[in-house]
């Protein structure tokens, strides 16, 4: 049997404005554990902490982005009824950190993705995938049942119709159907999809963060508000922006004709 290789499970590399968290179990495909799951929620809440940065990658070491859940370590050793409880809840913990922390997230999928992979990939605010990426949702197909919000992230995305498909059946698919379905923002060559993701999440960073944080929270939820529901939140979180040194500084740098300096205040 094979030895466990031991390191830490997320790495964390921060470029300026910029953090990169890197699921590192290359060995297993970077398939998730509870050891990863906690890692991965800890670096979320401090880079959320942190106001110099402005935007979070995603992407995973190796050949894969992440190959699901770490089956052959739950069949080896099988989880008690608390350590299941307590997989369960942390799992959710970091897809619900990635969905609604004010920073934004690109998932940089370099390979394949599957189940809790693309979980946490559907979590983030953009996603770039690799076009051989081999992507899937296999829970119903396996006896178990999905997490990380799919329910709704996925038609959210595609509709349920197709979501239904994809959950149903549980079928393989590559990154270039997903960038065609409208799962994904792009599919590229592998070689290509972290470059991609660092101009994308580059761009982000220089956006004023207030505004940007609150165009999270209600785009996407927003659909499940009525059109005045809709438009109180908007004027809410418009009058509070207005009240803002971002917004001033805004204002005079359109005014001068030079690039702003967002300060997140």
């Amino acid at each position: 049997m094979t030895a466990e290789r031991k390191g830490p499970e997320v790495l964390a590399a921060r470029d300026g404005a910029l953090l990169t968290l890197t699921l590192n179990r290359p060995h297993r495909l970077n398939a998730v554990n509870l050891p990863l799951y906690e890692k991965l929620v800890a670096e979320l809440e401090a880079a959320e902490a942190d106001g110099g940065i402005r935007c979070v990658i995603v992407t995973g070491s190796g050949r894969a982005f992440c190959a699901g859940a770490d089956l052959k370590a739950h069949a080896e050793t099988p989880m008690t009824e608390e350590e299941r409880d307590r997989y369960v809840r942390t799992a959710q913990r970091a897809n619900h950190m990635i969905q609604t922390m004010g920073t934004p997230v690109v998932a940089a999928v370099n390979g394949h993705a599957v189940g809790a992979g693309l979980e946490l990939a559907l979590s983030a605010d953009f996603a770039i995938v690799a076009e051989e990426a081999k992507l899937r949702l296999p829970e119903i197909a396996l006896g178990t049942f999905l997490g990380g919000g799919v329910v709704y992230t996925l038609a959210e995305r595609v509709g349920v119709l197709k979501a239904r498909e994809l959950v149903y059946l549980g079928d393989f698919f590559p990154g270039a159907e997903a960038a065609r379905m409208g799962l994904v923002n792009r599919a590229l060559p592998a070689d290509e999809v972290l470059p991609a993701a660092r101009e994308l999440a580059a761009r982000l960073a220089r956006r004023a963060p207030i505004p940007l944080a609150e165009a999270k929270r209600l785009i996407g939820p927003a659909g499940n508000l009525s059109r005045e529901q809709a438009l109180e939140r908007e004027r809410a979180a418009l009058e509070e922006i207005f009240r803002t040194d971002d917004w001033a500084e805004g204002v005079a740098a359109f005014r001068e004709g030079r690039a702003p300096d967002y300060r997140g205040r």
